[in-house]
């Protein structure tokens, strides 16, 4: 087995590579507070910390030790945590990615005088997963429409891609109400263009047909209500008033903790 990092494979760089272990949950940021005269202590929720995938990997025995040093030098680059964080997809489970980087040194200890084994310690600020194959729904009519993520295990951060018009006037506006959240969104807004609405990086912006950005498109919000998807059937209102609802193009970026 294996992984890949940032588009090339372990494989390709002369590394054997397997997943000794697996964390079960991210590590937990509990919030804790003590109250005077109160035996214990008040419990006010936790949240989730970052994600530590550790790899345990080898190299062959190769001609010489000055080629062992090569294929170590080659992952040294090709892992550089200076480059930012990278797409991580482990082989043994290949529905899903994680945003990853080196948070510690790797020493390779040798085994023999051409070969080596090492440990890799990734750090996911994002403890989340994300599906590569993921869901994306589209509906291209008003009323109530019913979307059902089947994929991932937790609440997911959309990406909504709204076709219409809507003028400039204080009562034009479309209405998408997720799971009883309203988002209303005002112009203006022509026909070619698309308002993009990102939960997961809260943001929007307004694009053209070939998706250069035109302009931000927060103020298109009426109110920063950024919608949320559920596992399972999400209920999705769309109702407009003086304005033209052509489609709404959702990407559900299905997750799992």
């Amino acid at each position: 087995m294996g992984f890949i990092y940032n588009g090339i494979s372990s494989q390709s760089m002369k590394i054997r590579a397997r997943l000794t272990g697996w964390q079960v949950s991210p590590a937990l940021r509990n919030s804790f507070e003590t109250v005077p005269g109160k035996a214990g202590i008040a419990d006010c929720g936790c949240d989730s910390s970052e994600r530590t995938i550790t790899i345990s990997c080898g190299v062959l025995p190769q001609r010489s030790f000055a080629g062992l040093v090569s294929v170590l030098d080659n992952a040294a680059e090709w892992l550089n945590p200076a480059n930012g964080l990278k797409q991580l997809i482990l082989d043994d489970v290949p529905d899903r990615y994680f945003m990853a980087r080196l948070s510690e040194a790797g020493d390779c200890e040798r085994l023999l005088r051409t070969a080596g084994s090492f440990e890799l310690r990734f750090v996911c600020p994002d403890p989340y997963a994300y599906a590569i194959e993921d869901e994306v729904f589209v509906l291209s009519g008003t009323g109530t429409h019913a979307a059902e993520r089947l994929i991932g295990n937790a609440d997911s951060e959309p990406v909504y891609l709204l076709n219409g018009v809507i003028t400039a006037s204080s009562s034009s506006y479309i209405s998408l109400i997720t799971n009883g959240e309203e988002l209303r969104i005002a112009g203006p807004l022509s026909e070619g263009e698309t308002l993009v609405i990102d939960s997961g990086m809260v943001t929007a912006k307004v694009t053209d047909a070939a998706g250069n950005t035109l302009r931000n498109g927060l103020p298109c919000l009426q109110e920063l209500n950024f919608p949320i998807l559920r596992k399972g059937v999400n209920n999705i209102e769309i109702a407009t008033a003086n304005a033209t609802f052509m489609e709404l193009k959702i990407q559900a970026k299905s997750r799992w903790r």
